[in-house]
């Protein structure tokens, strides 16, 4: 990933584009009443996200009237844009693709309406939402976002590789396990590495995976005094662990290499593991994919913990300052309800369906017959999974691949930055984290205070 200024100044000039093309469209016109009313949709480029798009028009459009103007961007990109967006306050997009890292700062702010009314609607249904995302978006007694789509980590591979090269992945493997793996299966195919492990600056990107195994190796990024643990031994273990792995069996262009680059390499066959999130099994499966019916998926890695998978959700937030809170309201209770995903079955194929958020879609037999590879792994995993409980100490907040404080953004995506220098060979784990350490305690000194 670039330096953080680049990503600021690529998010403004992306802005400008699109506030361009608004004005070229009348995209940001709001609401017109009747058939001509129209909401602005700012998301991630996520494959889940795509399919949206593709079904909107012909079927959320066709039904209410509602146009859905979307800007869809890279993971970074989007969540520079989404926090300028939402502080400014300035009313430009309706609706955002957040998670449970922005929720409770967005609200305590006032930057998000609640959503409430949904939450109590009969037909969307909201006990049937995984409680432990309902109450990770929810501040206060009020819900105010809701999930696209649920989360957790697992390790990805290829099952016809590892059986060419007579080798056995543990259903729960450590660490170490992968790593011999990986330096196994290097090779196993013309221009196939190992893995593919997230090496792009940012904190939900390197440090997304990162962290998890910081938390398995002992670590983690504050004690309960806020005490700052970045230089620590267990810290710098994982770091150089991870660092060490990727350079030497990891994908090409590592430390460019984010969500969609690892997503890409696999589906590619240019690497036989991957470790990400258990969301990406849906397009691994899908009816187009090369190597849709060869995959394999086990928990995520670990070392000293039990379990590392972390827990995440994209979700909806309407902003504040909309002037269409109706019709946003009325595209998330869509985009977020069973009905959606029936459609995007239906359609698109039951293995693309954003799942990982309600308790029916496992209990759907086209859907668990169609990702009978990953359905159970998954929904294992985001069960299993426990924010505030990740590793082996006492946390002064709640996260397990972030902390959950609004400076953690910020301070991660500096830190990150050393980090992937150190995967491109440019600098080392230890002079990164000495760094790191400096920008962690001046967060942790807020606190204390």
């Amino acid at each position: 990933m670039k330096k953080r200024s680049r990503i600021i100044t690529a998010s403004v000039a992306v802005m400008s584009v699109s506030l361009a093309l608004s004005a070229c469209s009348g995209a940001a016109g709001g609401s017109n009443g009747g058939n001509n009313q129209s909401i602005n949709v700012l998301m991630v480029n996520n494959p889940q996200m795509a399919d949206l798009q593709k079904l909107t028009d012909d079927n959320f459009t066709k039904d209410t009237g509602i146009k859905v103007n979307y800007t869809s961007l890279p993971e970074n990109d989007a969540r520079a844009k989404i926090s300028t967006e939402f502080s400014a306050q300035a009313g430009q997009y309706d609706v955002a693709s957040i998670s449970a890292y922005e929720v409770p700062s967005f609200a305590a702010n006032g930057w998000l309406s609640p959503l409430d009314s949904i939450a109590s609607s009969s037909d969307f249904n909201q006990g049937d939402v995984f409680p432990s995302l309902t109450q990770a978006l929810t501040v206060n007694g009020s819900l105010y976002a809701e999930p696209f789509y649920g989360e957790s980590s697992f390790l990805m591979y290829r099952k016809d590789i590892f059986a060419a090269k007579g080798l056995t992945m543990p259903s729960n493997p450590t660490w170490q396990q992968v790593a011999d793996l990986a330096a196994q299966v290097d090779g196993a195919e013309p221009d196939m590495k190992g893995i593919c492990l997230r090496g792009q600056a940012g904190w939900g990107q390197v440090f997304a995976p990162l962290t998890t195994v910081v938390n398995t190796f002992g670590g983690t990024w504050f004690d309960k005094d806020w005490n700052a643990g970045v230089n620590s031994p267990e810290f710098e273990a994982a770091t150089q662990f991870y660092v060490d792995l990727v350079k030497a069996h990891g994908e090409a262009g590592a430390a460019q290499a984010g969500f969609t680059e690892c997503l890409t390499n696999m589906t590619q066959g240019k690497v036989a593991m991957w470790y990400d999130a258990t969301s990406a099994a849906g397009s691994l499966e899908a009816s187009d994919s090369p190597v849709a019916g060869k995959m394999g998926y086990v928990a995520a890695p670990v070392d000293k913990t039990k379990s590392s998978g972390w827990l995440w959700s994209w979700a909806w937030g309407i902003q504040k300052a909309s002037k269409n809170q109706d019709a946003a309201q009325k595209f998330i209770e869509w985009a977020s309800s069973s009905k959606y995903e029936n459609l995007v079955g239906t359609q698109l194929g039951w293995s693309q369906v954003p799942a990982g958020k309600r308790s029916s879609t496992y209990d759907n037999a086209d859907y668990t017959k169609a990702s009978s590879a990953f359905f159970q792994q998954t929904k294992d995993a985001i069960l299993s999974a426990d924010p505030t409980n990740p590793g082996l100490q006492p946390r002064p907040a709640p996260g397990i691949q972030f902390v959950a404080i609004p400076e953690f953004a910020d301070m991660a995506t500096q830190v990150s930055q050393g980090v992937s220098a150190a995967i491109a060979g440019q600098q080392t784990v230890q002079q990164a984290l000495s760094d790191g350490q400096a920008v962690a305690q001046a967060v942790g000194d807020k606190y204390k205070k």
